[in-house]
């Protein structure tokens, strides 16, 4: 932990007495710290705008807040800028492997459809869009311009995401969460909890979905069972179609969030292997998705 963290944690006006300061590991776009203080325990997230990933500090805040009102996430104690501090829940992060799992599937899917329905309902000011389209070509913008060494990707790329958008359509919109991460969701032993807003904004619930599947490898068996259980129905042709197209795009994403990320984030974290892994994956779902 660097001094200049630690000061800026010490300095927070919220503090009764001492307190006792533990970097969180994990984060790769934030830093993250538990925070020890007259008993109770709290979550420091230290990050500023980071506008080439479309990051706004004042959404992730409101988005915070409406989730905590849904009954979602933890809540917000205190934040200014560069800083969000969050109650602490103990509570493990999932991995890849327990979200495969049938039983917490059954549990997961649930919390996302909640997502969808209710955050929304207690969202405040203005709201952000997070569409995965926009943000495809601003990548390919910013890659561009930063001479990024996968230059030579971006005319396929931007190719690919104008024949998805096309695929996808018609769309639904909803609150999402937009990060699906299998750290981002915390099991304390009685429940879970969704966490992490830094990407919240409205968007087609078929992206998470997408999201879900891909960033926790899904089978296609295991695919067809959490679309069943989000729609409560079987899925039909139409609607698989739009959904694989959205998680072509989601797995598009990340990708080009890594590479992104090689080039403008000073946080140290392998993002080359990071950006390999999404590009192998993205290529097995969009060869899956043309010979459909």
């Amino acid at each position: 932990m660097t001094a200049t963290a630690e000061d800026r944690i010490h300095s927070l006006s919220i503090w009764r007495g001492p307190i006792d300061i533990e970097p969180l590991v994990g984060g790769i776009t934030n830093r993250n710290y538990l925070v020890g203080n007259d008993g109770r325990r709290f979550v420091v997230r230290l990050g500023s705008d980071i506008p080439v990933h479309h990051i706004s500090r004042a959404n992730e805040v409101a988005a915070s807040r409406a989730a905590h009102a849904a009954g979602l996430s933890p809540a917000v104690i205190h934040h200014e800028p560069g800083i969000l501090v969050l109650d602490y829940i103990d509570a493990r992060p999932l991995s890849a492997d327990d979200i495969r799992n049938p039983v917490m599937m059954s549990r997961v899917v649930p919390l996302v459809r909640s997502c969808h329905r209710d955050v929304a309902r207690h969202f405040r000011g203005p709201a952000a869009i997070f569409w995965v389209f926009h943000v495809v070509r601003d990548y390919a913008a910013l890659l561009e311009a930063g001479d990024s060494r996968h230059k030579p990707l971006l005319t396929s790329f931007l190719e690919i995401a104008e024949r998805l958008e096309r695929e996808a359509s018609p769309f639904e919109i909803a609150f999402g969460h937009n990060d699906l991460l299998a750290a981002n969701f915390l099991d304390d032993g009685k429940r879970l909890w969704l966490i992490d807003w830094d990407y919240a904004g409205f968007n087609t619930p078929l992206f998470d979905l997408g999201g879900l599947a891909s960033n926790n490898e899904f089978s296609e068996a295991q695919e067809e069972a959490m679309l069943e259980a989000y729609f409560e129905a079987p899925v039909g042709d139409d609607l698989r179609r739009r959904y694989q197209a959205m998680k072509c795009a989601s797995l598009l994403r990340e990708t080009m969030w890594s590479m992104v990320s090689e080039i403008h984030s000073d946080i140290d974290f392998d993002y080359s292997s990071y950006t390999a892994e999404n590009l192998r994956r993205f290529e097995r779902a969009w060869q899956d998705f043309r010979n459909s």
